[in-house]
C-alpha cells in the first residue's frame, strides 16, 4: 500500500481536550501532517490520563509551543496559517477572534484554507458562549433520553456519543467535506462542528421511529435500548455478562435452541406485552452458567451471543487479533487507524510526546513541501 490517503494535507491543531484531539487523530493516523500548538508551560487538563501529553488521542503529532498573546508568537501563528490546509480549534466562540486568530483573518491571508472550529452549543445561537461538557450537550440533544434503564436516570456513555462521536468524527467529515469542495471551487470554508448538533444526527433515526410511532419515550420499552429480551446484556454464573442481538426470526430461533427453550411454550417473538417475562426468563437460565459456557455453546450457531469483553480481553479476540484492529505500539496497546483503504494504509508513526519542537523548523518544512 502506498501512503496514507491524507498525505501531504498539513493541518494546524490548537490544543484543546476531548473531540479536537480525536480528529486530529483520526486526520494524522491517515497521513495528515497534524501540528498541535500548545500553550508554553500549560496546565494538565482534567483528563483521566492528567498530562494530556500522554494520551493516546496525541498519538502521530508533531508539538509546538506558542503563546498567543505574544506579538511574535503571534506572527508566527499566522504563518502557519497561510501555509495550512486545515486549522483546527476547540475553543468557545470569540475566542480566536480576540486573539486575532479568528476566521476572518486566516481566511483572508489562506483563501483554500478549511477552518474547522468545534464548539459545544455551537457558533450561534443564544447558549454559543454558555459554558458545558460532553453530558450538557448530549442532555438538551434529546439523545441522552434515550439511553439506560427504565425508571432510572439516564446512563452516560462516557464520551463516546458526544465528544468522539458527535463531536471529533463529525468535525472530521466536515474537513474531508470541506476539502473535497475545495477541489471544484478553489476555495475554502469555515466548518461549524458542535458536539449539540453531532449528537442530535446520531439520533436521527430514533427521531424517524418516533415520528411513525415505532419508539416509545419509556426507556427500556423498544426494541434496541433493552426492551427486547433477545436484544440485551445478561449476568452469567461467574458474575461476568453475554450480549445477544437475535433480531431476525431465525436467529432468535438459534439463541431459543442454546438457550434450552421451546418456541412451542412462550409467546412470539414479537409479542411486547410478553418481553418483560421473557426478559426475566433469560436472565434466570442464562445466570445458571458461566460467560465461557455460554459462548461455547453458541459457537457455529446464529444465536449472534457474544461475550461481553474486558478492554484487556478484547485485545486476544481472535477477529480483533486477526485484523489487528487492536495492537500494541511504542508499549501501549491502542486501536488501529480506521477505517482501511484498499490502496492508502493508515499508521501508527509516533506515539503522544512531551517533545516540543521549534515553530522555525515546522515552518521550514511546511513552506519546502509548499
Amino acid at each position: 500500500m502506498s501512503a496514507g490517503a491524507l498525505e501531504g494535507i498539513r493541518v494546524l491543531e490548537f490544543g484543546s481536550t476531548g473531540p479536537g484531539p480525536f480528529c486530529g487523530m483520526m486526520l494524522a493516523d491517515h497521513g495528515a501532517d497534524v501540528v498541535r500548538v500548545e500553550r508554553p508551560n500549560r496546565a494538565a487538563p482534567i483528563t483521566p490520563a492528567g498530562d494530556a501529553s500522554e494520551e493516546l488521542l496525541h498519538r502521530n503529532r508533531t508539538s509546538i509551543a506558542l503563546d498567543l498573546k505574544d506579538p511574535g508568537d503571534h506572527a508566527r501563528a499566522l504563518d502557519l496559517m497561510r501555509i495550512a490546509d486545515v486549522v483546527l480549534e476547540g475553543f468557545r466562540p470569540g475566542v480566536m477572534e480576540r486573539l486575532g486568530l479568528g476566521p476572518d483573518v486566516a481566511v483572508e491571508s489562506n483563501p483554500l484554507l478549511v477552518y474547522v472550529r468545534i464548539t459545544g452549543w455551537g457558533q450561534s445561537g443564544p447558549a454559543a458562549t454558555r459554558v458545558g461538557h460532553d453530558l450538557d450537550y448530549l442532555a438538551v440533544s434529546g439523545t441522552l433520553s434515550l439511553l439506560g434503564k427504565k425508571n432510572e436516570p439516564p446512563a452516560i456513555p462516557l464520551a463516546l456519543v458526544g465528544d468522539f462521536g458527535g463531536g471529533g468524527m463529525l468535525a472530521a467529515f466536515g474537513v474531508l467535506a470541506a476539502l473535497m469542495e475545495r477541489t471544484r471551487s478553489g476555495r475554502g470554508q469555515v466548518v461549524d462542528a458542535s458536539i449539540l448538533d453531532g449528537s442530535a444526527l446520531l439520533a436521527t433515526a430514533f427521531h424517524g421511529y418516533r415520528g411513525t410511532g415505532a419508539w416509545t419515550t419509556e426507556r427500556e420499552d423498544n426494541l434496541v435500548d433493552g426492551g427486547a429480551p433477545f436484544y440485551n446484556t445478561y449476568t452469567t454464573l461467574d458474575g461476568r455478562f453475554v450480549a445477544v442481538a437475535a433480531l431476525e426470526p431465525a436467529f432468535y430461533a438459534a439463541l431459543l435452541r442454546v438457550l434450552g427453550l421451546a418456541a412451542a411454550d412462550l409467546a412470539p417473538q414479537d409479542d411486547r406485552e410478553s418481553w418483560p417475562v421473557l426478559r426475566r426468563l433469560f436472565a434466570d437460565v442464562i445466570a445458571r452458567r458461566t460467560r465461557d459456557d455460554w459462548v461455547a455453546a453458541s459457537q457455529g450457531t446464529e444465536a449472534c451471543l457474544s461475550p461481553v469483553l474486558t478492554l484487556e480481553e478484547a485485545r486476544l479476540d481472535e477477529q480483533i487479533v486477526a485484523r489487528g484492529t487492536i495492537v500494541e505500539f511504542a508499549g501501549t496497546p491502542q486501536p488501529s487507524p480506521a477505517p482501511r483503504f484498499s490502496r492508502t494504509a493508515g499508521s501508527l508513526r509516533t506515539p503522544p510526546t512531551t517533545t516540543i519542537r521549534p515553530t522555525s523548523d515546522v515552518l521550514d518544512d511546511w513552506k519546502s513541501d509548499c
